[in-house]
């Protein structure tokens, strides 16, 4: 089964070692439309997600050898199938799985025996969540953002072509497909969550320049936003004075817009008044020929991107 294959419908992989429960979930969803691989075991799971990587995972929460908890633990810990959401399948009287199951890092669970309606239901719930996930992903590379997600332990999930170079840079070999954050930036990411604050910030000195990192959001139940921002002031506010034909104080305003800093922060930065960043901001809109703040930094964001 090739991954063009597998990339024309949305695929779901059903892991139980009931015969005839995996005929009926296999029936059920191939009926709904979507494809789906099987596997019998925990075991056998992770050796197809090392190959192919579904959409979502319909994980029996009971079987022999490696079970449905310590199987989605594991898909968890992999930066590569840790966006998968996986959905539990439970008996009717054990409600101790739904807690187990959910903190493993399940998303939704339902009963056996299965209610076909609700599954198709549930799943489609979760595979338009995933598809939107992705298509947000997707519109924050083609910004050329530095963003990166990872889970309240402070392990990544996903992050922007721009991001990884940003900490390639910091750790030359380093890619996104590796387990884990460089061991430095790791840190400054935990040191981060604890603050659990919108907007908080600390750096990681380079050099002559720094990484800093922002919290942006918790987006969702286990994964955290931050930006990443590789701050060479002196460097890029040249550049941008250069390329743009703006005054020096204007491409420093423009230069922390791109950054993500708000008009008070600019201030504190530039000793300057907020109504001064905001006049400043009205020139560098109008020499640039846009009419909002986020088209002003993404044009910065281009020239400034090594």
């Amino acid at each position: 089964m090739t991954e063009d294959l597998l990339q024309r419908r949305d695929t779901v992989l059903v892991v139980d070692d009931e015969p005839n429960s995996l005929r009926l979930l296999t029936d059920t969803l191939e009926a709904g439309g979507i494809q789906v691989l099987v596997a019998t075991s925990g075991g056998a799971a992770l050796d197809l997600l090392g190959h192919v990587v579904p959409d979502l995972v319909l994980m029996d929460a009971v079987m022999p050898g490696i079970d449905g908890f310590e199987t989605t633990a594991r898909i968890k810990a992999n930066p590569l199938t840790a966006h998968v959401p996986v959905i539990f399948m439970t008996g009717l009287t054990e409600s101790e799985h739904v807690i187990e199951g959910f903190e493993v890092g399940g998303v939704d669970y339902v009963r056996k025996p299965v209610n076909v309606h609700e599954l198709l239901a549930r799943v489609r719930v979760h595979l338009g969540h995933a598809r939107a996930v992705q298509a947000s992903t997707a519109s924050l590379d083609a910004t050329g953002r530095l963003m990166m997600a990872t889970d309240t332990r402070g392990f990544l999930l996903w992050c922007t072509p721009l991001a990884e170079q940003a900490i390639n840079r910091l750790s030359p070999g380093w890619n996104r497909d590796q387990a884990e954050l460089p061991v430095e930036l790791r840190h400054s990411v935990e040191r981060l969550l604890t603050r659990d604050a919108q907007g908080a910030s600390l750096r990681i000195e380079q050099g002559d320049g720094a990484l800093e990192l922002v919290l942006i959001a918790h987006y969702r139940e286990n994964e955290v936003l931050i930006r990443l921002n590789e701050l060479n002031p002196h460097v890029d506010a040249a550049r941008l004075q250069s390329k743009l034909g703006l005054t020096e104080r204007e491409a420093e305003v423009l230069l922390w817009i791109s950054y993500g800093k708000s008009n008070a922060d600019i201030s504190e930065v530039l000793t300057i008044s907020p109504r001064t960043v905001q006049k400043h901001l009205e020139r560098i809109y109008e020499k640039l020929g846009v009419e909002t703040r986020a088209a002003a930094a993404a044009i910065a964001i281009k020239v400034i991107a090594p």
